[in-house]
């Protein structure tokens, strides 16, 4: 039985492939004419669908969205019910259709001429009732689908998703969309935060930066580290400069070297080398830095070296940087 099944959704698998080989194949210029179309639209593009096929029309929608191409769905259907007033002029229709000869699409064509738009359709039967009513049209059929009965749309609307991603990204290139462009329509995603989070977003500052004076005796610098919870704390002279840093492991290993810990200060044991940061520098260059430097903690300082934050590596990983 598990070989069975697992044989029939090799043969889905397989079918779809091959649909989308040919479609591939079939590619031709009413393509770039559908590009050149959408490129130079002033509006919105629009894409309409029915059943399945307006499920394939909202996902282009929202893939056209996220790639710099404003869209919105617009159900077949419902556009006789007052939706058709989200057309405006010189927007462009993109219609998804299976067999090209649906109703409802031929009348929605027929009340969109109404409008100065553009109408691009992507149809499993390139001969039908829809290419008389479209500017361009995308071939988008396949041999067979999947379902057994050859009913369910199942390899066809694979082809549709297919060419609206495609569509998509071919936008994408000829507009030049860059990853910071992508980041600000996607500021909660893992490239919008690489692209916009800073170190002040993420650093602990004010009260909350760990400091001791360069004569700090050990059990106040250990005080100083348990408190502030960041493990570390900054070292400063008495005008508040930064004169050096101790993390928990200097603190590990004077335990280790020293039998009497209660006559050393801060200065005899801190690292006075410490790895700094600008606060405006991105969240993503202070963990570069920290896996560069084999280190968990960065000192945020001004123009005068005087410790404004700390970040820990642990904050900038539950950002989503890591």
């Amino acid at each position: 039985m598990k070989n069975k099944v697992i044989s029939d959704a090799k043969r889905v698998i397989q079918l779809e492939r091959k649909a989308l080989s040919s479609l591939e194949k079939r590619l031709d210029g009413n393509f770039s004419e559908a590009i050149d179309i959408i490129y130079r639209c002033k509006g919105r593009v629009i894409v309409t669908g029915l059943g399945k096929s307006g499920i394939i029309a909202q996902k282009i929608v929202a893939t056209l969205n996220s790639t710099g191409t404003p869209a919105i769905f617009m159900h077949s259907a419902d556009s006789f019910h007052g939706d058709m007033g989200m057309i405006r002029k010189g927007d462009v229709v993109i219609c998804i259709s299976k067999s090209g000869d649906t109703d409802e699409l031929i009348q929605l064509l027929l009340a969109i001429n109404q409008f100065d738009v553009k109408v691009i359709s992507i149809v499993g039967d390139v001969d039908s009732k829809l290419k008389s009513l479209s500017d361009v049209i995308i071939d988008a059929s396949v041999e067979q689908e999947a379902c057994p009965f050859n009913l369910a749309p199942t390899t066809s609307t694979t082809a549709a998703l297919v060419i609206g991603d495609a569509l998509a990204i071919a936008l994408l290139k000829k507009k030049d969309f860059t990853k910071e462009e992508f980041a600000m329509l996607h500021p909660g995603g893992v490239l919008g935060k690489k692209l916009f989070l800073r170190v002040n977003d993420l650093m602990v500052g004010r009260e909350g930066v760990p400091k001791v004076k360069e004569n700090a005796l050990f059990k106040d610098i250990v005080f100083e580290i348990s408190s502030k919870r960041l493990g570390c704390t900054c070292v400063v002279d008495k005008s508040g400069k930064l004169k050096g840093i101790i993390t928990d492991g200097d603190i590990r290993r004077t335990l280790q070297k020293y039998e009497n810990v209660s006559d050393i200060n801060a200065g005899d044991i801190m690292n006075k080398n410490p790895k700094t940061i600008n606060e405006n520098m991105l969240g993503e260059t202070a963990l570069e830095l920290m896996e560069k430097y084999a280190i968990t903690q960065l000192i945020i300082v001004d123009k005068k070296k005087i410790p404004k934050g700390v970040v820990h590596m642990h904050d900038l990983v539950k950002a989503g940087l890591g």
